[in-house]
């Protein structure tokens, strides 16, 4: 005889709105990938926002498989940053930030990273124009994106070590110019973005 249990702890603890939000982000990725239709997303949305404890959220998402890293990067909220600057000094954009669709970086005598692997994208595809004038800038960018580089190198180099294919991933396009400097790129492994 197989006994059946109640729910478990997890399940029935309160639902926060964060709960919340994941649970309908995950509706909503799966509308636009059609595994269902807008009604029924509708009457998914609805058990979201009444559910009270996680094993309702649950069954709101019953059937559904969770969202990949790279479903959830494209946003929109405001960038929160589009151009950054060294002179004979050094400039950060790492971490947690909102990149907008055209960033652009100048290194003069100096140098910067800019790093995207914590980072969420403002559309499908972002720009990063990288222009390096006897300094060094650094684009890191997650693994499992697109990313295209076109830069030119001018008595410096422009490094393509980062391009990479990944058909329907955000897209990341790097160019600019590296004049007696360099722009480095490099892909490394993505970063779980909360």
């Amino acid at each position: 005889m197989v006994e059946h249990s109640g729910p478990s702890a997890d399940q029935q603890v309160r639902a926060s709105d964060k709960d919340r939000d994941h649970a309908a982000e995950r509706l909503q990725v799966a509308a636009a990938e059609g595994r269902i239709e807008l009604g029924e997303l509708d009457q998914r949305l609805a058990e979201v926002y009444g559910a009270k404890t996680r094993g309702e959220l649950e069954r709101a998402g019953r059937d559904l498989p969770e969202p990949g890293r790279t479903d959830t990067l494209v946003v929109t909220d405001e960038p929160s940053s589009r151009f950054a600057m060294s002179v004979f000094g050094w400039f950060t954009r790492t971490g947690q930030w909102v990149a907008p669709r055209e960033f652009t970086s100048l290194s003069m005598f100096g140098g910067g990273e800019i790093d995207l692997r914590d980072a969420r994208f403002t559309g499908h595809e972002i720009r990063v124009r990288a222009f390096a004038l006897w300094g060094y800038t650094e684009v890191v960018v997650p693994d499992d994106v697109e990313v295209e580089v076109r830069g030119f190198g001018l008595f410096g180099v422009f490094d393509r070590s980062a391009a990479r294919r990944r058909r329907g991933a955000p897209r990341i396009v790097i160019s600019g110019l590296a004049l007696f400097g360099g722009v480095g790129t490099k892909a490394k492994t993505a970063r779980k973005v909360s």
